[in-house]
């Protein structure tokens, strides 16, 4: 678990701050944050809340889930440390939350008001503001970007298309076949929207035909002809 004297570092890592000198992190950054202890599922953003704050995630992990009226859920993102959490509705005009934000295991994140971007004489100055707002919208596309992903994976209709789809954009963004997956094996069936037990038996049977080599959440692509055909479709 963080602590208070490790949270500088934190500050140092997060892509939000990353134009901010080391003395704008210590003086006028770190001593607007409140650090918080979340246990785990707890509720850190409701459906409808309006969310006049952001913060970034200093130990373990945060899930930006869709939950429905059925009990089953939709993952969206899943937040480690150093990433932010709840920015993108500082820029919209209700502020209000369309997911849950939710502590996967015991948790802590690192909370700043919104005037910290947002407003003169928030505690930055107007070059650092300048800076944390161009990182802010990076952020922003990046996510876009994210989410543009998640909605060709899901637009397959078949478990393996999605799998396959998925693990494709794994390698090209990495620009590696084998990598560790963001994700639990939990996450990840959520994130496809599909069962869990459906996609290990899936995932069994592509190692078992050659196309993919797994360990817990490490994986490798081996067919590049099934891959390509995964990705035909995005391009």
């Amino acid at each position: 678990m963080e602590t208070e004297q490790n949270l500088l570092p934190l500050l140092r890592r997060c892509p939000l701050f990353e134009g901010l000198s080391e003395e704008a992190l210590r003086d006028r950054v770190l001593p607007r944050g409140t650090l918080r202890r979340c246990s785990k599922n707890a509720a850190l953003i409701t459906p409808g809340e309006t969310v006049d704050w952001f913060a970034v995630a200093a130990s373990g992990r945060v899930q930006i889930m869709q939950l429905f009226a059925d009990g089953t859920g939709s993952l969206m993102d899943a937040l480690g440390s150093g990433q932010v959490l709840g920015a993108e509705l500082l820029c919209t005009h209700s502020r209000r939350a369309p997911y849950y934000a939710i502590a996967a295991g015991e948790a802590q994140i690192l909370r700043f008001p919104g005037s910290l971007l947002l407003e003169e004489g928030g505690g930055l100055t107007e070059g650092d503001r300048a800076a944390v707002c161009r990182a802010l919208l990076t952020l922003l596309a990046q996510e876009n970007m994210r989410r543009h992903y998640r909605i060709a994976i899901l637009s397959r209709r078949g478990l393996r298309d999605r799998v396959l789809t998925w693990l494709t954009m794994q390698v090209r963004r990495r620009q590696t076949r084998t990598f560790r997956a963001p994700f639990s094996r939990e996450e990840l069936a959520a994130f496809l929207c599909v069962n869990r037990s459906a996609l290990s038996h899936e995932l069994s049977r592509m190692e078992a035909e050659g196309l993919i080599r797994f360990r817990k959440n490490e994986f490798t692509l081996l067919s590049a002809g099934e891959s390509q055909s995964a990705w035909s479709a995005l391009e």
